[in-house]
């Protein structure tokens, strides 16, 4: 698979855009892991045409993490080309936009997938930044609005149109938000469309290896994009990336491993960020990391209120050493078998 001059060979697994969560220190490690391709969080044309410390501070891109695109979100088109001339100079492989984020903030106002009420503005952006930058422009975005504007077999020929190099798809509509399954029949139905060129990705409830197998083998789709699974468990990575190769589910890590790749996530968190908003922002990923130990709901407590860096470092290499080679290998759950 290639995106413009991007080669990514076959069957490449993309880490979602989320915000708050794929900040630097979380792409590393999914990048450790064998993600073949990551997005910087999503980032707001306003805030970075107007310079906001925030959205700024979301150009930071690093050589371990190439190739990697910067996604952008808008309901103006000249704002959104202005952050796209922004983001170019900050020396990413791609532009992505952004037309699927569901939340209200953002779909209230016509941006992410509030953008699929409104396809001719849509497909008017795209081609204004299409032609406004020189590296490739992406898109990702949503089956339609609701059940009743299912239109993504006609939106991906106009968007293709306008000359982006590849689009992503969430098989859900921005009514259902993150609510039951993804539909990928669609997603299938872009790819199989005899007048698509460009790559199509899917996204959405791929948690392991046979689902991910599933949808490229059921659906035929050039890449998959992996969100909501990768937090507390950047590890999926490698384990659908044996799965395609040979066919073998790997054991989930054991306490110590994971141990060490919090400890691992943790340091560079506190090197890219200050002490307590790397704190902060890694506790949604600390609590997953240990989830499911028995008997650690005390520990878990002060593992995700603690403040004190040395403080959680301990807990982390005693969780390590207490638990060592316990393993949470339910595959009914982990890998949906």
């Amino acid at each position: 698979m290639t995106i413009g001059n991007i080669i990514l060979g076959d069957y490449p697994l993309f880490l979602a855009p989320m915000e708050d969560i794929t900040d630097p220190s979380f792409r590393y490690i999914c990048k450790l892991n064998g993600a073949d391709f990551m997005y910087t969080e999503f980032i707001s044309s306003d805030g970075l045409i107007r310079d906001g410390e925030k959205s700024v501070r979301k150009l930071d891109i690093y050589d371990f993490e190439r190739p990697i695109g910067i996604q952008l979100y808008g309901h103006l088109t000249d704002a959104m080309v202005e952050a796209a001339l922004i983001a170019e100079a900050a020396g990413p492989e791609l532009i992505d936009i952004n037309f699927g984020c569901p939340v209200r903030k953002i779909a209230g106002r016509g941006a992410g997938a509030g953008m699929l009420r409104n396809i001719p503005l849509m497909i008017s952006m795209t081609e204004a930044i299409v032609k406004a930058v020189r590296l490739p422009v992406t898109v990702k975005t949503r089956l339609g609005w609701d059940d009743d504007t299912k239109n993504i077999v006609e939106v991906a020929e106009r968007l293709q149109d306008t000359g982006i190099k590849a689009i992503t798809i969430h098989g859900r509509t921005r009514a259902q938000l993150y609510k039951g399954s993804a539909d990928w029949t669609l997603i299938g139905e872009v790819k199989k469309n005899p007048r698509m060129k460009i790559p199509v990705i899917g996204n959405g409830d791929i948690d392991g290896p046979l689902k991910a197998k599933e949808m490229f083998t059921r659906y035929g789709v050039d890449g998959i994009m992996i969100g909501r699974a990768t937090v507390g468990r950047p590890w999926i990575f490698r384990d659908i990336r044996h799965f395609l190769a040979t066919g073998e589910l790997l054991p989930e890590p054991n306490t110590a491993e994971k141990a060490a790749m919090a400890l691992s996530h943790l340091e560079k968190s506190l090197q890219y960020k200050e002490g307590p908003r790397a704190i902060f922002e890694m506790r949604r990923h600390l609590s997953n990391y240990f989830k499911g130990l028995p008997h650690f709901k005390e520990t878990r407590l002060k593992l995700l209120t603690s403040l004190d860096v040395d403080e959680i470092k301990d807990i982390i290499n005693e969780t390590g050493n207490k638990y060592g080679d316990y393993r949470i290998d339910d595959r009914t759950s982990v890998y949906g078998v």
